[in-house]
C-alpha cells in the first residue's frame, strides 16, 4: 500500500510540476502563437471572397451573401 501511495503521490508531483512549467514559460500561448495561427491564417487566406465595392449600388435591394 506505501509503494502504491508514493508511486500516485510522485505521478501526482511530476504532473503539477508539468503544469507549472506550462503555466510559467506560457509554453501554451506560444505553441497558439507558434503553430496553430500560421496554420489558421494559411487556410483562411485561401477562401475565396467577393470584391463588396464592385457591386452596384441599389437603395431598394440588398446583395446576396
Amino acid at each position: 500500500m506505501k509503494k502504491f501511495l508514493a508511486i500516485t503521490l510522485g505521478g501526482l508531483a511530476a504532473l503539477y510540476a508539468g503544469l507549472f512549467a506550462v503555466f510559467y514559460f506560457d509554453l501554451d500561448g506560444k505553441f497558439l502563437y507558434h503553430v496553430v495561427e500560421p496554420f489558421l491564417c494559411k487556410h483562411y487566406d485561401k477562401i475565396e471572397r467577393r470584391d463588396i465595392s464592385k457591386v452596384p449600388y441599389d437603395v431598394d435591394k440588398y446583395p446576396e451573401y
